[in-house]
């Protein structure tokens, strides 16, 4: 065995060790698995609709709507803008929303461990979903003018 090898046993030892002092110094954070998994669990998207992922207007983290009243949030995805203003009604809040360019898109609100709320968008692009829980949540737009029908996702934020 070369001087800069460790036996096998040895090897095992330090690994143990420096997976034990990541998991102490930086741990993965509570609720990440689960966020995650709800990100990822969006269901009847048909293997023909283009999903796309918009990105959200504010450079700050995504944290910064946690706790207080978040008021207005604006995605972007390609031609499409998503922006939704959300009030507080006591434990549930009502998000009125618009869509840029306007249509009769549908759209539905998703919320971690919550049924999803769906409405249809006007002609002028507004909608407005009332007594949506609190939580993580994404919005789906189901767009279905122009050429090839689409689905944009918000990321995931706790509202």
């Amino acid at each position: 065995m070369d001087d800069h090898e460790m036996d096998p046993a040895e090897r095992e030892h330090w690994l143990a060790e420096v997976a034990h002092l990541v998991d102490d110094l930086d741990p993965v954070p509570p609720g990440l698995v689960e966020r995650t998994q709800f990100a990822l669990a969006i269901e009847d998207i048909d293997a023909e609709v283009e999903l796309e992922a918009a990105r959200w207007a504010d450079s700050r983290p995504l944290a910064g709507v946690r706790g207080g009243a978040p008021g207005t949030i604006t995605f972007f995805v390609g031609d499409l803008t998503v922006m939704v203003n959300v009030t507080r009604t006591g434990e549930r809040q009502r998000i009125d929303g618009w869509l840029v360019p306007a249509g009769e898109h549908a759209v539905e609100v998703r919320v971690a461990d919550h049924d999803s709320a769906k409405t249809t968008a006007d002609e002028g692009g507004r909608f407005v979903l009332t007594e949506v829980p609190r939580g993580t949540t994404q919005i789906l737009v189901r767009m279905t003018g122009g050429q090839k029908p689409r689905t944009v996702v918000t990321p995931t934020v706790v509202l």
